[in-house]
C-alpha cells in the first residue's frame, strides 16, 4: 500500500510537470493543452506501446507447441496469481533476462530471453516468471507506460519553449532554458523512482505467486552477473525499454541510486531472502526439458 501511494505522488508529480511546463508556454490554456497533449500521446502509447516493444526487441511469439514446458509452468503460476494467461515471447539474445508489457492483465505478453532458458534452473525460471506476472497483476505495464510517455512529452515542451520563442513570456529566455534542462531531468527522476518501486513490490508479489523468495533471489543474482559480462543488442539499440526488465539490461550503465531504473540488486536480494521460510522444502535444479537431446541450439522453441 505504501508503494502505492508513492506512486500516486509521483504520478501527481508529473502531471504538475506537464501542466507546468503549459501554463509557462501560455498560461492556463497552455496548462490545459499541454494536458490534453500527454493524455493524447499516452491513448496512443495505451494501445501500440507493447507492440512497439516487442518488435524492437527482436521479440518472436511462441506457440503451445513451441514452448510447451514453458507454457505449462507459465498457465499454472497465472492460475495461482488469478491472471489470465498472458502471450508468451522468446527474445533471441544470450543475455539472462525477461519482461512484461501489455495494457492489462488481458492483453498483456512476458518476454524470455532464450540466456534465461539456457542459464536458469526451473525453480529460478518460475521465480522470473512469477516477478512478471506480479507487474501484470499490479498493472505496472501501463504505469510504466504513462510515465515513460509523459516524461517524453515534458522534454518534448522544454524544446520547444527553447527554440519557438517564449523568451519574453513567464520566465523568459532563463525560464525557457531551465524548463528545457530541469524539467527534462525531474521528469526522468520521477519515472526512475517509479520504476524502482514497482520492482519491490513485483518482487514480493512474485516470491507469493511462486512460493519460492530463494529462487527468485538467486535468479536475479544470476541474471545481474551476466548483465555485467554480456551485450544485450535490441536494450542497446533501444534503451527506454531498460527498465522494463527484470535487471537492467544495460551493463555498461553504472549510475547511483538515484539515477537507476532498479532497486540494487543486493537490497532485493535481502528483502526475498527476508520472506524465504525457516525450514524451505528441498529444492531441485532441473532444468525445463529439451527436445532432441542436450545440444542447448536444439531448444523446443526451435530458436538458438
Amino acid at each position: 500500500m505504501a508503494g502505492n501511494m508513492k506512486v500516486f505522488m509521483l504520478m501527481a508529480a508529473l502531471t504538475a510537470l506537464v501542466m507546468g511546463l503549459g501554463w509557462m508556454m501560455g498560461g492556463q490554456g497552455g496548462a490545459i493543452l499541454a494536458l490534453l497533449i500527454a493524455g493524447g500521446m499516452n491513448f496512443f502509447a495505451f494501445w501500440n506501446s507493447d507492440k512497439m516493444v516487442l518488435r524492437q526487441q527482436g521479440a518472436v511469439e511462441l506457440s503451445p507447441q513451441q514452448g510447451a514446458d514453458l507454457y505449462r509452468m507459465t498457465a499454472d503460476l497465472a492460475r495461482r496469481a488469478d491472471l489470465p494467461m498472458p502471450k508468451l515471447y522468446l527474445l533471441p539474445t544470450e543475455q539472462p533476462n525477461a519482461f512484461a508489457t501489455g495494457r492489462n492483465p488481458q492483453n498483456a505478453a512476458v518476454a524470455v530471453t532464450q540466456g534465461l532458458l539456457n542459464a536458469l534452473d526451473r525453480d529460478e525460471i518460475a521465480g522470473v516468471i512469477a516477478h512478471e506476472l506480479a507487474h501484470i497483476k499490479h498493472r505496472d505495464t501501463l504505469t510504466m507506460t504513462v510515465t515513460a510517455t509523459m516524461a517524453g512529452a515534458i522534454a518534448m515542451m522544454g524544446n520547444m519553449m527553447l527554440f519557438t520563442g517564449n523568451r519574453e513570456g513567464r520566465g523568459g529566455t532563463l525560464g525557457a532554458i531551465v524548463a528545457m534542462i530541469v524539467a527534462p531531468m525531474a521528469a526522468m527522476l520521477v519515472q526512475m523512482a517509479i520504476s524502482r518501486a514497482r520492482e519491490y513490490e513485483a518482487d514480493a508479489m512474485g516470491a507469493q505467486i511462486c512460493g519460492n523468495p530463494r529462487a527468485l533471489a538467486t535468479a536475479l543474482a544470476s541474471i545481474a552477473r551476466a548483465a555485467g559480462r554480456s551485450v544485450n543488442v535490441p536494450a542497446e539499440r533501444n534503451p527506454a525499454a531498460a527498465s522494463m526488465f527484470i535487471i537492467n539490461p544495460l551493463h555498461a550503465l553504472r549510475a547511483d541510486k538515484l539515477f537507476a531504473t532498479h532497486p540494487p540488486t543486493e537490497e532485493r536480494i535481502a528483502r526475498l531472502m527476508a520472506m524465504q521460510p525457516a525450514r524451505p522444502e528441498p529444492q531441485t535444479a532441473s532444468r525445463i526439458p529439451r527436445s532432441g537431446g542436450d545440444d542447448r541450439n536444439d531448444g523446443p522453441w526451435g530458436h538458438a
